[in-house]
């Protein structure tokens, strides 16, 4: 798919604009409790001036530029090593910001707005002329969010009010839930960290497409199909979300590469409870005589019965909202451990269970094995 009317080819474009010498990164601690107006201003500051803050959203840390300034969003896809065909969210404060960047605002939007704003879901809607092709990836739709982080708000606001921010990791990454894997990944690539502590859901919000008739989730989220379909009525999903990218454009983040992936290969085995240990338990001895660090991600019930070198939980089965904070971060310390093979359980895939299946089938490139 090429470049819709009035959005020119952008990296073309993004061919001209100069390469960013490495740059000193400051970490600044701000309490969501007692923000610091000054801390605030001196963050925003920076997005004013071009530069680039990675900052805490309820959701994971994002990597926030001048939405409004093309050479900005270039940054951002620069200091992630993004392609520059995947778009960037828009993120705003108030809900007044958003008729400057869109042609119209539906009556589906307002809906949306009035249920789960602030909060985990961004919606694609028609991007107005002020909005640079370089942040919607050559789109003529434009990707829009209001996060609920008050950190986020804040700086937002102290910003400009309009902050481009995809998730502050290098492109392919486990995406952050904690600043020091923020630093981990953009040390020297971008000027600021905010630190606002650990996130509140721990995965990326909902996506869902408003230019279409009926909406269209494009990336699951905390916010499910069932709750978009009290508001709205019929939603649909795209057909994507659970399998191997297509090789159309993607309209939203996450749609086409792989993404929040660890640096060991990780595979999902599904099946019978007793069968997915024995499996998993048999390929760890295979991976052992082959001198390979293995881990394992499994569950309260289940992480004892598995003998890989490291093996770590990511909660209790009833408690969805537990594994999805705890899954990027488990997937991270299997880096700062060395693991060289991961296996993973599979989970259900109701309500937030999609999202979580979502970024496991991307973190492992689609690498399913079924057992019985």
């Amino acid at each position: 798919m090429g470049d819709p009317p009035g959005c020119p080819a952008v990296a073309e474009r993004q061919r001209g604009i100069r390469e960013d010498a490495d740059v000193k990164t400051k970490l600044l601690r701000i309490d969501e409790h007692h923000i610091d107006p000054a801390l605030v201003r001196e963050a925003g500051a920076v997005i004013k001036a071009g530069g680039l803050v990675a900052f805490p959203t309820e959701t994971v840390y994002g990597l926030g530029g001048d939405a409004l300034n093309a050479e900005s969003s270039a940054k951002i896809y620069r200091a992630k090593g993004r392609p520059s065909d995947n778009p960037l969210i828009v993120h705003i404060a108030d809900m007044e910001a958003l008729a400057a960047i869109v042609r119209d605002i539906p009556e589906s939007a307002v809906k949306l707005a009035e249920r789960f704003w602030p909060g985990p879901l961004t919606m694609i809607l028609w991007k107005a002329d002020i909005v640079p092709c370089e942040t919607t990836g050559g789109l003529d739709t434009v990707a829009v969010r209001m996060p609920a982080d008050p950190v986020a708000r804040e700086l937002i606001r102290a910003s400009g009010g309009y902050v481009a921010a995809p998730s502050a990791n290098r492109s392919g990454r486990p995406s952050p839930t904690l600043a020091k894997y923020v630093m981990e990944d953009m040390d020297g690539r971008i000027e600021m960290v905010v630190d606002g502590g650990a996130v509140e859901i721990g995965l990326e919000s909902t996506i869902v497409d408003l230019t279409v008739t009926p909406p269209v989730i494009l990336r699951p989220g905390y916010v499910t199909r069932q709750m978009l379909e009290e508001v709205l009525g019929e939603v649909l999903e795209d057909n994507t979300m659970m399998r191997a990218d297509s090789g159309q454009a993607p309209k939203a983040p996450g749609m086409k590469y792989r993404h929040y992936a660890p640096k060991g290969e990780l595979t999902i085995v599904d099946g019978a409870a007793q069968s997915v240990v024995e499996y998993i338990n048999g390929h760890i001895e295979r991976h052992r005589l082959e001198h390979k660090k293995t881990g394992v991600i499994g569950t309260d019930a289940s992480v004892r019965q598995y003998g890989a070198d490291v093996c770590k939980s990511v909660g209790s089965r009833d408690d969805d909202d537990m594994i999805a904070r705890e899954l990027y971060r488990i997937l991270r310390e299997f880096d700062d451990e060395d693991v060289e093979v991961i296996y993973a359980e599979s989970f259900d895939t109701d309500g937030i269970g999609q999202a979580i299946m979502n970024r496991l089938l991307k973190a492992a490139g689609h690498r399913v094995v079924h057992v019985s």
